[in-house]
């Protein structure tokens, strides 16, 4: 089918538009672990399409609730009107989150809900009488959409530079990938939680800590190449917010719904942010959908500083509960809790640590990084091409090896669906090494 598309007229998204369509990579069917391409072979999907398919392709009950909701009510406004699913889609939400973070605002993808979430700290402080609270802190080599917020907080250079300064008043915590002290390290990395104390040190002590909203942080960054957070690292953080009255926001649009075997990091870690973004996994990417998990008192703050009668918050989307959206949701966790599949993630993540291990010492690997159900392996890039070495594995791995990985610089991430199984996790990686070793 291939070639007979005509690929002149879509600018593909982060994409080398030209190298894509002098061979195109097509993918016209998918169920469970697999795609199904244009040549009609199957394809191993190794990385959850893009971090979202949890519960794999197409799965059945989360495509019939779609179905049975577009002949029921296509679309209804959730400005100043409601619909029956919205409501379900929050509730079946917020009963697999923190209880504590029991308020959920609707959008479209995880861009949208940085966006709302880095809103509603500013607006947040400013209705409770605590308007200079206005700067924002983010993360080197953080991702965090694409959104002018989510460039501003985010890390990643590439992201950042044709865009101008997107946002005044932020700045950036170090990133704690450090490879000299910690590298081929299973699960957290015992080095580096002094990191989380330049937020007091360094950037509290220059900007006044009576001027930052919110902290906003991935509790593993995903989209940069796996780089997980050190032991302790995260709690410190949450400490220092705690200590000056700063709001501190995980995105887990990547570590949300099972990927480290619980329903968020912030279960794995232990801390409990003020908000949680969250989107892919939400509804299994079935249909977008993004949202913002958000502590009760902060939602109370905006009903009771608002007069009777007006609007508390001035924001949000057109698709903000899309009927469509709300009933994949609805479905989607309803998959993850009757299948265990949270549980399945957490039984196989040792299995799939060894087997990511296992690649230790092939050629040009120069880290591996894990936890659940992710893993990043770093590789040694070709000196004046960067990337080119990871992208080139890419390639083998799908034209000759029938596996879809994803790279990131010269970084390769995996991320499978959690329904995968050993015999698969023994393919996605023996592949894998296959392209290594000849490399």
């Amino acid at each position: 089918m291939s070639n007979q598309t005509d690929t002149r007229h879509f600018w593909m998204p982060f994409t080398a538009n030209r190298q894509f369509k002098s061979r195109p990579r097509m993918l016209v069917a998918a169920s469970g672990m697999y795609y199904y391409t244009d040549d009609e072979r199957q394809i191993l999907d190794g990385t959850a399409g893009l971090w979202c398919t949890n519960a794999g392709h197409c799965h059945p009950k989360i495509t019939e609730a779609i179905q049975r909701q577009a002949g029921m009510l296509d679309y209804a406004p959730t400005f100043q009107m409601g619909h029956p699913r919205a409501f379900e889609a929050a509730s079946a939400l917020t009963s697999i989150a923190p209880a504590a973070l029991n308020r959920v605002f609707f959008c479209n993808d995880g861009s949208e809900a940085v966006d709302s979430a880095l809103k509603i700290a500013l607006a947040y402080h400013r209705v409770r009488g605590d308007g200079l609270r206005h700067r924002l802190i983010g993360r080197e080599r953080g991702y965090h959409g694409v959104g002018f917020g989510g460039i501003a907080v985010g890390g990643i250079a590439g992201n950042r530079k044709h865009f101008g300064p997107a946002l005044p008043a932020v700045d950036h915590l170090r990133h704690p990938l450090d490879i000299a002290r910690n590298a081929f390290t299973r699960g957290l990395p015992s080095q580096g939680a002094e990191l989380a104390d330049e937020l007091e040190q360094r950037l509290l002590a220059l900007h006044d800590p009576a001027t930052v909203a919110a902290v906003i942080v991935e509790p593993i960054q995903g989209s940069t190449g796996v780089i997980l957070p050190p032991q302790d690292y995260l709690q410190k953080l949450r400490t220092i917010c705690d200590k000056y009255g700063i709001l501190l926001i995980f995105d887990e649009v990547i570590t949300g719904f099972g990927r480290l075997g619980s329903a968020f990091g912030a279960d794995w870690f232990g801390v409990v942010p003020d908000m949680i973004v969250c989107a892919k996994g939400l509804t299994n990417a079935a249909v977008p959908m993004g949202a913002v998990l958000v502590r009760q008192d902060i939602h109370d703050t905006f009903m009771d500083a608002a007069a009777d009668n007006a609007i508390e918050f001035y924001h949000g989307y057109t698709y903000s509960g899309h009927p469509l959206a709300a009933a994949a949701a609805i479905a989607t966790m309803d998959v993850y809790r009757s299948e265990g599949l949270f549980e399945n993630a957490a039984a196989l993540s040792p299995y799939f640590e060894d087997a990511a291990h296992s690649l230790r010492g092939l050629p040009h690997v120069k880290d591996i990084r894990n936890l659940g159900l992710v893993c990043g392996i770093e590789l040694e890039g070709i000196p004046g091409q960067p990337g080119a070495r990871a992208f080139d594995v890419f390639l083998q791995c799908f034209w000759e090896k029938d596996l879809l990985i994803r790279t990131t610089g010269d970084i390769i991430a995996l991320s499978p669906p959690l329904v995968i199984n050993k015999a698969q996790i023994d393919a996605l990686f023996g592949k894998l090494a296959e392209v290594l070793r000849a490399h």
